[in-house]
């Protein structure tokens, strides 16, 4: 492989027409140049049951939980925390001590129960380069950003990054930036079991590796779908897992061979970042497998394609 060089962000964003440079004044910084402005926002008052099926209508990853006084960001609630919730993590103790395992009765306690409250978030004069370093440093897919009065005035995600570098990243390669050990899963898994794996490990996505290998290598992992954290909420919300008319017990049992996709979009080793940004940016998707034939090499994310930037 060969050594894995920093991409320059300014050099990057060159290559098209959009340019960015980092400024520190009383205006706005260049960061709310790409931060998406218009943000569906909750109030903590809302239930787990109406956040969960807020997000999955309107198939965001994050809903943010502000005042509706004065507008202020409270917290925040992710499809990691609903999955954490409903027995991924230290969340189901909600389920299971404070409602003695009725789910039913649990999805139906605040949001404010399950939201993350020190929330990780940039300020409306920040630049480009204060989002992309913060993102980094906390580990965070999307940061709120806020004004003096701590009211969300925007968002910036790694995805709008993605977009950003669509057909401009032309000299560096997916082998240089994919994450080589991943963390699979079988269809056997149930999505209970797959929820466990992606809250524990920070997962958004995770391919499922066929329990009978059939390739010329035994050793190697051939890759047979890929379930993510979406696909599981998205799952939960169509069966009705968050009201009296589903059995969520029977739900959460499901085998996730049933819910994943297997028509698995992938890329190879020696594919360009930019061609990657464009497939990302075309589908939808946040993480794409790298695959040699159908065996499984890597995976390249909207987070490893971001630590390029960060070099």
């Amino acid at each position: 492989m060969r050594k894995r060089q920093p991409v320059n962000l300014v050099k990057s964003m060159d290559r098209g027409s959009l340019e960015f440079k980092t400024r520190n004044s009383e205006h706005e910084g260049d960061v709310m140049s790409i931060a998406r402005r218009e943000v569906v926002t909750a109030p903590q008052s809302i239930t787990i049951q109406e956040a969960a099926e807020t997000m999955v209508k309107n198939k965001f990853r994050r809903l943010p939980i502000t005042d509706p006084g004065t507008g202020k960001l409270l917290g925040i609630v992710t499809s990691m925390d609903i999955l954490d919730f409903l027995g991924g993590g230290d969340k189901y103790k909600i389920i299971k001590d404070k409602y003695q395992g009725n789910f039913l009765a649990a999805v139906n306690d605040s949001v404010k129960e399950i939201m993350t409250r020190e929330v990780h978030v940039l300020s409306d004069k920040d630049s480009v380069d204060d989002a992309i370093d913060n993102m980094i440093k906390w580990g965070v897919g999307a940061l709120p950003v806020t004004d003096s009065m701590d009211k969300i005035v925007g968002i910036v995600s790694e995805r709008d990054f993605v977009v950003l570098m669509a057909g401009k990243l032309t000299d560096e390669l997916v082998e240089d930036y994919m994450t080589e050990k991943v963390i699979s899963t079988t269809p056997g898994t149930r999505i209970e079991g797959a929820s466990k794996i992606m809250v524990r490990n920070k997962l958004r996505r995770i391919p499922v590796i066929g329990e009978e290998r059939k390739t010329p290598h035994p050793e190697k992992d051939k890759i047979v779908g890929i379930v993510t954290a979406t696909d599981v909420m998205e799952f939960l919300g169509e069966n009705k897992a968050f009201n009296s008319t589903g059995n969520a017990e029977e739900i959460l049992n499901t085998f996730i061979s049933d819910i994943m996709e297997p028509n698995v979009v992938s890329v190879a080793a020696r594919s360009r970042l930019g061609d990657i940004c464009q497939i990302m940016e075309t589908k939808g998707m946040g993480g794409l497998p790298v695959v040699h034939g159908d065996e499984l090499q890597g995976i390249i994310t909207e987070s490893d394609i971001l630590r390029a930037f960060h070099g």
